[in-house]
Order: C-alpha cells, then sequence, then structure tokens
C-alpha cells in the first residue's frame, strides 16, 4: 500500500496533466471536426450535390476526423498508437469480408447519385424491372410498376447491368407495323394511316410522321409507321392509333391479314 501511495505522489501529477491535455485534445478536435464536415456539407450544397450524398460525405468526413483526433488523444497518453491503428485495420477488413455486398450497394448507390443515369419520377428498366423511381438510396433504389406494386431493387444490381431511362427525353418515336393483302391498295392504306396521324394534335410534326413499307412478309404487305409525340403521351397516341386505324380500314375494306396455312387432303384409294 506504502508502494502505491508512493508511485502515486510521484507519478500522479503527471498522469493528471496528460488526461487534462488528452481531454482537451479530444474536446477542441471534436469542435474543429464539426466545423470542417460542416464546411464539407456547405461546398457540396452550393455545388449542386444530391442531399443524400451530401449528408453522407459529412458525416464521413466528420466521423474519420473524430477517428483522427482520438487516435491523437489517446497518442498524448503515451499509448502505442501503432498497434491500436493495426487491430482497428485488422476488424476494418473482417468487417468489409463480412459486407463485401451491402459495400457494392453501398459503391453502386454513390456512383448512382452522382452520375446521375435517372431521377426520381423516372421511368426506367433496370435490374431486370421497370418502373417509376420513387427513391434513391445509398443501399437500393425504391420503384412502383405500372399496377402500382413496390420495387426494392439492390444497386449493384443497377449498376452492373443496362439502364434504360424512358423519360430521359422529352420525345419518343412510336414503331407500329400494320399488315395489309396483297391485293389491297397501298397508297390507299398510306393515305389512311396519314390522315390519322394528322388530325390526331398529340403527334409532332418536327420530326414528321412517315409512313413506309417495311417488308413483303408470307401473308402481308407490311407498313412501318412513325409517329413522333412527347413522352408522356406515347402510351395514349399508341393506343389510340392502333383503335382508329383498324377501324379506319375496316371502312375502307382493307385487310389485315393474319398468317394462315392451307391443308390440302388427298384420298389414296387402296389397290383393289
Amino acid at each position: 500500500m506504502e508502494n502505491i501511495t508512493n508511485w502515486i505522489s510521484e507519478h500522479g501529477v503527471d498522469w493528471g496533466i496528460q488526461i487534462a491535455i488528452a481531454i482537451a485534445i479530444f474536446i477542441v478536435g471534436k469542435i474543429i471536426a464539426r466545423m470542417i464536415s460542416n464546411l464539407v456539407e456547405k461546398g457540396l450544397t452550393r455545388a449542386g450535390t444530391d442531399k443524400i450524398l451530401v449528408g453522407f460525405l459529412g458525416n464521413m468526413s466528420y466521423g474519420i476526423l473524430l477517428i483522427a483526433v482520438v487516435l491523437a488523444a489517446v497518442d498524448s497518453l503515451g499509448v502505442n498508437v501503432t498497434s491500436l491503428m493495426a487491430i482497428l485495420g485488422a476488424a476494418g477488413l473482417a468487417v468489409g469480408l463480412a459486407l463485401k455486398d451491402s459495400l457494392g450497394n453501398f459503391a453502386a448507390g454513390v456512383m448512382i447519385i452522382i452520375f446521375r443515369p435517372f431521377k426520381i419520377g423516372d421511368f426506367i428498366t433496370a435490374g431486370g424491372v421497370s418502373g417509376v423511381v420513387d427513391e434513391i438510396g445509398l443501399f437500393a433504389t425504391l420503384m412502383h410498376t405500372g399496377d402500382n406494386q413496390r420495387m426494392i431493387v439492390p444497386n449493384s444490381g443497377i449498376i452492373g447491368g443496362n439502364i434504360t431511362n424512358t423519360s430521359a427525353l422529352p420525345t419518343r418515336r412510336i414503331d407500329l407495323v400494320f399488315g395489309i393483302g396483297y391485293d389491297d391498295n397501298i397508297g390507299q392504306a398510306r393515305d389512311i394511316i396519314m390522315a390519322v396521324m394528322e388530325a390526331d394534335e398529340r403527334i409532332l410534326t418536327d420530326p414528321a410522321p412517315a409512313v413506309a413499307v417495311g417488308e413483303l412478309a408470307d401473308s402481308s404487305v407490311n407498313l412501318n409507321v412513325r409517329p413522333w409525340v412527347n413522352s408522356g403521351d406515347y402510351w395514349p397516341v399508341r393506343a389510340d392509333l392502333l383503335e382508329i386505324i383498324k377501324v379506319k380500314f375496316d371502312e375502307a375494306g382493307i385487310s389485315i391479314p393474319y398468317p394462315q396455312q392451307d391443308v390440302y387432303m388427298h384420298e389414296i384409294k387402296a389397290a383393289g
């Protein structure tokens, strides 16, 4: 007991000073780390960076700086920081291997936010599904389909494949094929289709709609019909064209043939 008392009397003051210095380093360093992270967030916000990425990078910068502050405070106490960093590195490696799929989704989420291949409200086909984007997260993208089903798609599945953004451009071309019989008048069919498209105000005049013979098929002459519309009008105009042109063809006596096959039966008489 006497030895402990003597040790405290000899070294207690030094330890008290070291602890006070460590606490001061931690408090001041924490304040500086928060100030730097706030500056990072403000700079990213001014640059127009996505809010999700701003918050993440701000928190990440604060976390990294806080780790450096803690190491500096521990070092002031005389602790071997090198050994501590080695332990933290090994632990980080183990955690990284255990969470490699999540980290892959996270990295993909950062790429989506930075490069912006789509935005909220866009209709896309990615990760094997099609739908409207509702939310872009750091690990997954939330979408809903045309029949209002919720889809949660991992970001790595989106970045790892092709992305088709239907809403990216203001206009789209509708591609339709109408088959008419070989006995029907091609010019008459073309005039009917053009009249239907010219009567629809939703169909753009620039680029101009086009009708052309696309193929002389086995049972029909196929006409390619290609009008341009605003992206939001694509499906309504497509449905209306299919219905109205069919009605107009029926009124004009133009047939829309379907594949057919003639089968001939031959009767073979048995030899008498």
